[in-house]
């Protein structure tokens, strides 16, 4: 009885947490204006894709925008990250427990402290109102995280498989092609798909660095469209809906290499 007992405390505490998730795809298809009435419905019986229709011809550059954004970010975050843990992980570097602490104090520093700094930086240097900048600005908090994350995965490898390549001649740069990246390949996926997930949900960056006249993220734009279209509901929901389908996908689909890369060693037995 115990056991049926927590199986229905998971399943509503799973449903309560999920409604939400259920509500926001209920709307998006509901009628405009259906949800301010007293008694929304609750299943979308009549639904229509007006709000679809709607949010594709105002939002789909957005979200191209955040595609572009998010794999600059995942490139820019591992060609840094990659060869800076392989570095602190398996290399004697001098000062490496500074870097790492360094590392962890970034972490904790507040994203408008950051946001202030580089839009001083950005407008004198001209990248406000930029691909590169916000891809740049996303970076300074996915590379700490990515080089944390890697590193706890590098010091597992066994010393013996870089040793081995470097008695045979190989240099470091090709014992990190040729051993390290291979081997590594979880961990990378892991790295990456945290890094892809912050770029495409960030909205402090973004809001600061970009002022919507050439370009802007799906997150400022989901939050200039409620702004401007506060009663179209469904075309609200339809939007985020579009944008939240990217990152499942690829939680979906990257879901293994994340667990192998969070939890296995380098080389098991």
């Amino acid at each position: 009885m115990t056991g049926r007992l927590k199986t229905v405390a998971g399943v509503l505490i799973t449903a309560l947490l999920l409604f939400p998730l259920y509500w926001m795809i209920n709307a998006s298809f509901q009628p405009s204006g259906a949800l301010l009435k007293p008694d929304p419905d609750w299943f979308p019986v009549g639904g229509t894709l007006d709000g679809y229709r709607k949010a594709l011809s105002t939002q789909g550059p957005n979200l191209l925008s955040s595609v572009v954004i998010a794999l600059g970010t995942v490139v820019v975050s591992l060609v840094v990250a990659m060869p800076a843990s392989y570095a602190l992980a398996q290399l004697k570097v001098r000062g490496g427990p500074v870097i790492v602490f360094v590392m962890l104090i970034v972490q904790m520093i507040p994203g408008i402290v950051m946001a202030n700094s580089l839009y001083t930086v950005f407008s004198n240097l001209g990248l406000l109102d930029s691909y590169l900048g916000l891809v740049l600005a996303d970076s300074t908090a996915t590379i700490p995280f990515a080089v944390l994350l890697l590193r706890a995965f590098m010091i597992s490898i066994p010393r013996e498989l870089t040793e081995a390549s470097r008695v045979d001649g190989a240099g470091y740069w090709r014992t990190f092609f040729s051993i390290i990246v291979p081997v590594s390949r979880n961990a990378m996926v892991t790295a990456g798909l945290f890094s892809f997930l912050f770029a495409w949900a960030d909205f402090l960056f973004a809001v600061t660095l970009t002022t919507g006249q050439t370009f802007q993220p799906i997150t400022v734009g989901i939050y200039r469209f409620v702004g401007n279209q506060s009663a179209d509901w469904n075309g609200i929901m339809a939007t985020a809906v579009m944008a939240s389908i990217p990152a499942a996908i690829l939680l979906v689909v990257a879901q293994r290499y994340v667990v192998a890369g969070m939890t296995s060693g380098a080389v098991k037995d």
